[in-house]
């Protein structure tokens, strides 16, 4: 029987269509289903001429066909596992039902081939819905798209071959080809495969859409910023691909076993076969009792009790964007006992905001002509402190005027000439000469509040501050209690802000005292992180920047902030959260823990099953069917049990059990 289920995933195959399809392996798609169902059908049609008493001749070769149909792929299988040295479970099947055959047992040999057969197309169905869970991930890229040449000309290429620079045509009902940037044009991006937004969220210039999301109304024309090979779409492919490819340390145990175990299990048998016949017993009796010790003996169970629960837990947070990189990251994150958060784009939004306008008294000004008038004069600017200032105009819907006389000036601020009047806006200690103690207090007050404060001038007088921060996530709070209660210890603040900053975020969020590390250089991370594991705890690393590589590579587990995280981080960590929901990340340590009490579960069926089967053979008589049902039944049983991971049940579960 086949007992690797981590075949590497078949290379997603983009599509151009307006919807990404839903992939659903058909039974008889599988090459498996196909021989199982040909061997059955021969059984079917062999058994009753059989029973009716009809020649030998009549139901023999239709007996024959079933062993060849059903039994040839294991039989290859297990001699070229035997051509590298290995004994496989799938040879040694296949023996017995040879062994039956040879002692007249005709009928047992063949129903031990169709039960193996149907349990082995049983499996790969399994595994092929587990893929296809993750898979359903990958179709979401066109593969083409609509580039615009310099002289407004368009041409439909491949998105492959898109650069970062090019401009596409993006229109109605089509899907992007490509991460970028709105320049032109507005419309309703239906986000939910990238980002779960369940609503089609309004794009316009200067707004960010991803490869493989769907556009709804309105053309938008969009600067490529990123390579195909860079997409969010892209980083999802190579992450599923390397899950397939890795296996968790109890599988890998498992199989070291398995080696053992068959050879074991090949003298046992013999001494099965040869002890009653050193005392007098049937040659025949004593070649069917020990060929059906090597059925129900056979570690079919035990091997498939790992992977399933593991693999089906990935499949099930892949739908809820977590991609987690491997099996073997999935049993970790079971295993975490202690967590340290990075706060910049982890614990916040990661992009500065607007957080409060001040118009000063004597000013004549409001808070929304203040914010215009910086806005106007930081407009051309690229700093995110000016970004942030622009985007609150504009979110507020106010006006940005014409100016002239740009000048920035690096750690001082910007200046531009509006409506006739010198505005200016930069940082107060920069700007002031020391003797406005108004401005200066409202300065401190937004700065001990965890703010940067921007002064803004009006020919020279202050007129307004303003004050920016980087927000908080909604989730940030409920996140760190549900780590608290899972971990039964408070999370670890690691962040390199200064501490006043790190102490305010931190008590918002529930995190107090000596578990608030602020003003860290990246190897200060990783000594805090290593500092727990010398306590022997596993710790959970979360950050989003190149900061953070190092203790997410240092840490038990690593798990980086998708949207706005550096490739680095991603690359580096073991998975990732690609909406950026924190939420996520206690519901998939519990998912973790449920995989592992599943693989328990599978191990205590399967020992059952094989225990009572083999003292049954050995100290009773137990009959080859009903050793060869027992068997490929507890297989089966496993099987299914590990892919109830597979349901979106278990994730509302895991969900519901960290509140």
């Amino acid at each position: 029987m086949p007992s690797d289920l981590v075949q590497r995933l078949e290379e997603a195959v983009p599509t151009a269509s307006r919807t990404a399809p839903k992939r659903r392996t058909q039974v008889f798609a599988l090459a498996e289903a196909r021989w199982a169902a040909s061997a059955l059908a021969l059984f079917l049609i062999a058994l009753p001429l059989q029973l009716t008493g009809a020649h030998a001749w009549a139901w023999g070769p239709l007996y024959a066909a079933a062993y060849i149909t059903g039994g040839w792929e294991p039989a290859w299988a297990g001699l070229t596992a035997l051509r590298e040295k290995t004994l496989d479970v799938d040879l040694l099947m296949i023996v017995a039902a040879i062994g039956a055959a040879s002692i007249g047992q005709v009928m047992d040999g063949a129903l031990l081939i169709v039960i193996f057969a149907t349990s082995g197309a049983l499996e790969a169905l399994a595994t092929a819905r587990t893929q296809d869970a993750v898979r359903g991930l990958l179709d979401l890229a066109p593969t083409t798209a609509t580039r615009l040449a310099d002289d407004g000309s368009e041409e439909s290429v491949a998105t492959a071959d898109l650069v970062v620079g090019n401009t596409i045509l993006v229109r109605p009902g089509e899907r992007i080809g490509a991460d970028g940037r709105v320049v032109a044009g507005a419309g309703e991006v239906d986000q939910a495969t990238i980002t779960g937004e369940p609503l089609p969220v309004p794009k316009e210039t200067g707004d960010e859409v991803f490869a493989g999301t769907l556009n709804g109304t309105g053309a938008l024309r969009v600067k490529v910023e990123r390579d195909a090979s860079d997409s969010v779409i892209a980083r999802i492919v190579a992450m599923v691909e390397e899950a397939s490819e890795t296996k968790a340390p109890t599988q890998l145990f498992i199989e070291k076993v398995e080696q053992r175990y068959s050879l074991g299990m090949v003298f046992a048998t013999l001494a099965v076969f040869l002890v009653p016949l050193a005392f007098g017993a049937e040659l025949t009796g004593s070649l069917l009792r020990a060929m059906t010790f090597m059925i129900v003996a056979s570690p079919c169970a035990v091997v498939l009790a790992t992977m399933p629960p593991l693999l089906s837990a990935i499949a099930n947070a892949g739908r809820h964007g977590v991609l987690v990189k491997s099996a073997v990251v999935m049993e970790r994150l079971g295993q975490v006992d202690a967590v340290a958060l990075d706060k910049t784009g982890t614990l916040t939004e990661g992009t500065p905001r607007v957080t409060d306008i001040r118009p000063l008294d004597g000013s004549g000004l409001d808070e929304d002509t203040l914010l215009a008038l910086a806005a106007t004069a930081e407009h051309p600017s690229e700093h995110p402190l000016a970004r942030a200032v622009v985007d609150a105009a504009r979110t507020r819907g106010l006006a940005i005027a014409d100016m002239r006389d740009f000048i920035s000036t690096p750690g001082i601020g910007v200046t531009a000439t509006v409506d006739g009047r010198t505005i200016a806006v930069g940082a107060p200690a920069r700007l002031l000469d020391g003797t406005e103690d108004t401005v200066s207090a409202h300065a401190a007050e937004l700065e001990n509040g965890g703010r940067t404060a921007i002064l803004v001038l009006r020919d020279g007088a202050p007129v307004g501050v303003l004050g920016i921060a980087d927000r908080l996530r909604p989730d940030a709070a409920a996140t760190v209690a549900a780590l608290t209660t899972l971990t039964g210890s408070t999370p670890m603040l690691v962040t390199g802000d200064n501490p006043r900053a790190a102490a305010r975020l931190a008590a918002e969020v529930g995190i107090t005292g000596d578990d608030v590390h602020a003003g860290l250089l990246p190897q200060d991370k990783v000594e805090a992180v290593r500092r727990l594991e010398t306590q022997g705890r596993k710790v959970l690393v979360i950050g989003d920047g190149v900061n953070d590589a190092p203790a997410l590579a240092a840490a038990h587990t690593g798990v980086a902030m998708g949207r706005a995280g550096s490739d680095l981080a991603l690359e580096t960590a073991d998975a990732v959260i690609v909406r950026d929901e924190l939420a996520t990340i206690p519901t998939v340590l519990s998912l973790s823990r449920a995989a592992r009490r599943l693989v328990v579960q599978n191990l205590v069926i399967a020992a059952v099953f094989i225990s009572g089967l083999v003292i049954w053979d050995l100290a009773g008589h137990l009959p080859l069917p009903l050793g060869v049902l027992g068997h490929e039944g507890s297989t089966v049983i496993v099987g299914l049990n590990g892919l109830r991971l597979l349901r979106d049940a278990a994730w509302n579960r895991a969900a519901r059990a960290v509140r």
